[in-house]
């Protein structure tokens, strides 16, 4: 941490509608140094800022007082809400991906899913030292290594059992049938395909979580997944293992039965697992964006509408509303509105009520897509989507770029929020006009984050801009941790387009 936001603590920043200060009173943000690095001038594509409201839908720059003032905030930059110099970066890894999705186990290895299409199905890719240089470890078929166990998955899934550091390879067949193998070894042996209940047509969009719980018969975890039926009335299905994922129970409904036949939306996204064994699933209800609850291992759920003043975009991601579960039991989630930008809100009584819609996005964003979130201790969250400010033109550059918004005390008044881009405008990620609105490239219908061990969060996306959909990561090359202590990150190389292998 720089020593001039430890100068800063406690000082109190309003505006002089606020009532804090006389009616002529205010602070200058930038007298005070608060946004003044030891580590060097702050990149392009670093942005601190504080979240609109459903009243002020914009974001506002924390460093213009001009700007605090005219949205009405009382700033209080103290404790963890303070700004780190931090700076967004990415590496490629010379493999494609589609629906990409990563985990990190507590060596710092990270893994991430490598898509090869029918016949050779989904391989895990691996890097253990943070992002530099990957490795190819399967599952491999006993024929040949090109081919996995399972050789073909329309959606390839990733999931890094955060309780036991287990690998969870999660692979959906031709809308019909799924498939679970998993690795206890980080992914230099794996188990053998395990066959997952279902009974519904199709089986899409499946997701996979844990938490420990005192139903599970073997190793303390139990594991849930959900998927969609296809059916907006049906809404999603679940199914839980008690043994570590060899065997699964029959599908059930995935919201209360007091409300079958009558959901809204079987599309869902990611499930979550906190450590007090609750289970949390983002989903869509009938009046607004959702979080779907278990408190008994995901055998029954409640249904609990986040906001009805944000509604949902209509568009591809209408369905996708993600969610995270922080080390306090803190429940997060983020959607795309019908403005096509990201807002957040969180629960501090595991989902059943709901803190006020927050729309976070970098100043320069006009449109976004593809939203997706992960927690690290309480009230440190990183928010991930893609982004675009105008669309692409050789002179000016613009396009779609990966984001992550990063608040180190989300609870705080008004949060402050650090966004990065980690591409250059002029490397964009892709050049479509409407790519956060459509199944666009690598990204396929989702992108992934997560926190590791060290608290750096990282990104999976795609960068389609040449066609070959590569697999690449991204993440901060420094800034602040989102678990322990919260200090100034080690400074990682710088990557980008320069690293791209395909």
């Amino acid at each position: 941490m720089h020593t001039n936001a430890l100068m800063m603590v406690g000082i109190i920043l309003c505006s002089s509608l606020t009532g804090c200060f006389a009616s002529e009173s205010s602070v200058d943000i930038t007298e005070d140094n608060i946004f003044s690095f030891t580590e060097g001038e702050l990149p392009i594509t670093t942005w601190y800022h504080f979240a609109g409201s459903v009243e002020y839908p914009y974001a506002v720059d924390a460093t213009d007082p001009s700007e605090i003032k005219n949205a009405n905030l009382t700033v209080n930059f103290s404790g963890f809400n303070v700004p780190y110099y931090t700076s967004g970066t990415y590496y490629g890894t010379g493999w494609d991906t589609f629906e990409p999705t990563i985990g990190i186990t507590s060596s710092g290895a990270i893994f991430f899913t490598n898509y090869n299409g029918l016949g050779d199905g989904t391989h895990i890719i691996r890097s253990k030292d943070q992002g530099q240089t990957w490795e190819d470890v399967g599952p491999f078929n006993q024929i040949d290594d090109d081919s996995g166990q399972t050789p073909n998955s329309n959606d390839p899934y990733l999931y890094v059992d955060k309780f036991n550091d287990k690998l969870v390879k999660f692979d959906m067949h031709a809308l019909a049938s799924m498939f679970v193998e998993y690795s206890e070894d980080e992914g230099e042996t794996w188990s053998v395909p395990f066959p997952v209940e279902g009974y519904y047509a199709p089986q899409d969009h499946q997701s996979i979580a844990s938490v420990p719980h005192e139903n599970a018969i073997l190793g303390g975890i139990v594991y849930v997944y959900c998927i969609n039926t296809g059916s907006p009335a049906l809404g999603a299905q679940c199914s839980r293992s008690l043994d570590g994922g060899h065997t699964w129970d029959l599908q059930q409904i995935g919201y209360p039965t007091e409300s079958f036949g009558n959901q809204c939306s079987g599309l869902h996204g990611h499930l979550a697992g906190g450590s007090d064994g609750s289970i949390y699933r983002g989903n869509p209800s009938c009046e607004g964006p959702a979080v779907y609850a278990s408190h008994d291992g995901g055998y029954t759920w409640s249904e609990n509408t986040i906001t009805t003043e944000v509604g949902m975009q209509q568009g591809w991601h209408s369905h996708e509303v993600a969610v995270a579960v922080d080390e306090g039991g803190n429940v997060h989630a983020t959607w795309i509105s019908t403005d096509m930008m990201p807002w957040y809100a969180y629960s501090r009584d595991k989902g059943e009520t709901w803190s006020s819609p927050m729309m976070v996005a970098a100043p320069v964003v006009n449109e976004s897509g593809f939203p997706t979130i992960f927690a690290g201790d309480s009230g440190r969250v990183v928010i991930g989507y893609i982004g675009e400010s105008h669309d692409w033109n050789e002179s000016t550059g613009g396009g779609w770029s990966g984001y992550m918004a990063i608040m180190t005390d989300a609870f705080s008044e008004s949060p402050l929020i650090t966004s990065v881009a980690v591409n250059l405008p002029t490397d964009p990620l892709d050049i479509l006009p409407d790519c956060g609105n459509i199944r666009c490239g690598g990204f396929g219908d989702f992108i992934d984050v997560e926190i590791d061990d060290d608290g750096r969060p990282w990104i999976a996306l795609a960068h389609n801009a040449a066609g070959n959909e590569e697999a690449i990561i991204g993440t901060i090359m420094t800034g602040p941790a989102l678990y322990g202590e919260i200090i100034q990150l080690p400074f990682l190389p710088e990557g980008g387009n320069s690293t791209l292998k395909m």
